[in-house]
């Protein structure tokens, strides 16, 4: 994918090479804003109205990472929606679907080519993280999650969160004490080296 020369037919109007780009961060924006806000639709909410953002305002990406671009958008999406309703955010232990039933399996987690007894352990680490997820400020979370989560270096989150260097740094270290501390809860679901590190 030629990220540049797609933003530049898009910037242009080209529809469908601004789709292609969707196509390429969907998933990405859609993770940021889960581990957010906690809730699939709302998540799916946020991911629409960002990449909606996104496209009226392309022509203000002025360089440098778009994807770090994109997930600012997503992550101010997140913060407005959450001031708006006036509330944390809150998870449910398993998703519903759209009859407000409980999904015991969420077809985003699923992975052919695990065993059962992998996968039920990969979903309640899963909820384990979101449950200390919430617990963090918004501040922490955003940089756990664009950091530990998506991988970003310490620029590029700094690029997302319009933040110094400085404050992304001191934000995950505090964010990683409280999140080793809640985690250590579940010590039963995290992988042996975790354990040994969480005992010595």
């Amino acid at each position: 994918m030629d990220e540049l020369a797609l933003i530049s037919d898009a910037r242009k109007g080209d529809l469908d090479s601004f789709n292609r780009l969707v196509l390429a961060y969907q998933d990405l924006l859609y993770h940021q804003a889960y581990r957010l806000m906690g809730e699939s639709d709302a998540a799916e909410d946020a991911t629409q109205n960002a990449f909606i953002s996104a496209y009226k305002n392309l022509k203000s990406f002025r360089g440098g990472s778009f994807k770090a671009w994109l997930l600012r958008i997503v992550t101010n999406v997140c913060y407005d929606e959450l001031r708006r309703k006036k509330r944390r955010p809150t998870t449910p232990l398993e998703p519903l679907n759209k009859e407000d039933e409980r999904i015991e399996s969420p077809q985003w987690l699923a992975d052919p080519a695990e065993s059962p007894e992998e996968f039920t352990e990969r979903s309640e680490l899963s909820r384990a993280l979101q449950h200390c997820l919430d617990k963090l400020p918004m501040d922490f979370r955003t940089v756990v999650v664009l950091v530990d989560i998506h991988g970003l270096d310490y620029r590029e989150a700094s690029e997302a969160i319009g933040k110094p260097l400085g404050t992304v740094k001191s934000r995950l270290a505090r964010g990683r004490l409280r999140m080793r501390d809640c985690l250590g809860g579940f010590g039963e679901l995290l992988p042996p080296a975790y354990r040994l590190v969480r005992e010595s």
